[in-house]
């Protein structure tokens, strides 16, 4: 049975969700009314200007959607492998890691397809993930939070020199890459939520499958182990669609920060820490939150707008700072 707390959790976090959708076709560098909204459903041959931008605004608010999904559900996976509550793809310098592949496919073999930007994504964000965590696994303590931290930025700091020695002499690269890096759902279609969306299905189908052994880790890894758990093999999985779900969404949008970090540690804190609900819990708050953060940036840079990634890290940016200043930081 789900207990009251989760079940009116689900009902506000479902209610958002559809008032954040509703805003997010509506407002922006032009707002629009209800009754454009309505039409733009019903009539898509219209040709009224306001109907045209809640067309436009749709599939850009639907990847939204499932982008921020997709970030929440990584920034959780990852946290409850590490037992560490700063592990995002952010921090731990995945987003970085993609970023240099997809630079090093673009200059030196010609990549131009997005699935191939895809597949560049998801190596090199699980190589700088393995990286991160060996290098703060090193020495006394295994991987603190503080170590994580420390390790994410250095490797980070070092990718992004190798990223803007490759595009310097480059300078259509460099212009691509210059938009790319900030982060942004804008621009995106509905091709790009067709590409996405299976590698997203998949990465959070898996992760529900294993959210019954992902509670298991919670306990020691020797008491997992005495009750038939194996912990590596879970580890590995959950890692890997972590990742999976991270690459998808940073090769189409480029790298939005502290989604993975704050949203599942408020759920965690607040509601409950059974996977199956944190998963979908997470899930359903991440996508309203950069939603909101995507319309703050459409109303707050006007006549312009404010990249996703800026607000997000606006938003995210003060919470990491509560969360690091925890004093029982060390672990979920």
């Amino acid at each position: 049975m789900i207990n009251r707390k989760i079940q009116l959790a689900y009902i506000i976090g479902i209610a958002i969700l559809i008032l954040t959708l509703f805003i997010s076709v509506t407002y922006g560098v032009k707002s629009v009314g209800l009754s454009d909204v309505i039409e733009a459903f019903f009539n898509s041959n219209s040709t009224d200007y306001n109907v045209n931008i809640v067309q436009a605004r749709i599939p850009r608010s639907v990847f939204g959607l499932i982008a921020g999904a997709a970030l929440s559900i990584s920034g959780l996976l990852m946290q409850s492998i590490t037992k560490n509550p700063i592990s995002d793809p952010s921090i731990l310098g995945v987003n970085t890691g993609a970023a240099l592949f997809i630079v090093t496919g673009i200059t030196f073999f010609n990549i131009q397809s997005k699935l191939a930007y895809i597949g560049a994504s998801f190596i090199g964000a699980i190589i700088a993930a393995l990286f991160v965590y060996k290098l703060a696994s090193a020495g006394y303590g295994g991987p603190t939070p503080i170590k994580l931290a420390i390790s994410g930025a250095a490797t980070s700091t070092a990718l992004s020199s190798f990223v803007s020695l490759i595009i310097m002499p480059n300078s259509s690269v460099m212009t691509t890459y210059r938009f790319w890096q900030i982060g942004s759902i804008g621009g995106t279609s509905f091709d790009d939520i067709k590409l996405a969306l299976p590698f997203i299905l998949i990465g959070i189908t898996i992760s529900l499958l294993i959210s019954n052994n992902l509670d298991t880790l919670l306990l020691s890894e020797d008491t997992a182990t005495a009750l038939g758990l194996n912990v590596n093999r879970t580890k590995a999985i959950a890692a890997l669609c972590g990742v999976l779900l991270c690459a998808t969404v940073t090769a189409l949008a480029g790298p939005i920060s502290f989604i993975g970090l704050m949203v599942p540690h408020i759920i965690r804190m607040i509601f409950c820490s059974n996977h199956l609900h944190l998963i979908t819990l997470s899930g359903i708050y991440g996508a309203s939150i950069l939603l909101i953060s995507d319309v703050l940036g459409r109303i707050l840079g006007r006549p312009g707008e404010l990249e996703t990634g800026i607000m997000t890290a606006i938003i995210g940016g003060p919470v990491f700072i509560l969360i690091i200043r925890k004093a029982k930081v060390q672990s979920l």
